[in-house]
């Protein structure tokens, strides 16, 4: 799994790429048919947003995710993330 990582108006510091990395890991742990992940973190006024486009085998799955923290925003996005490639994977176990 290819996992790029960018920052808009927001340095991104190695703790938050290796918190990202981590968070992606765990949800490949649940299906490994990810071949990329396109994440991008950034600053709206006092909104920390996290938003990812990952790239399944037979799907495009979009999340994004806003709080006043941005580890917070990152879990949030990671949970949706979770979720949607779990339903994902049943959808593709009940078509076989």
């Amino acid at each position: 799994m290819q996992i790029n990582i960018t920052g808009h108006h927001v340095d991104l510091t190695d703790s938050m790429q290796n918190y990202v990395l981590e968070k992606m890991q765990k949800i490949e742990r649940h299906f490994d048919n990810i071949t990329n992940v396109q994440v991008t973190l950034s600053v709206e006024k006092q909104r920390q947003k996290a938003e990812a486009e990952m790239h399944v085998s037979g799907a495009q799955i979009f999340a994004t995710h806003e709080h006043e923290d941005m580890y917070a925003a990152i879990d949030g996005l990671t949970d949706k993330l979770d979720r949607q490639v779990i339903k994902h994977k049943e959808k593709m176990k009940n078509h076989k």
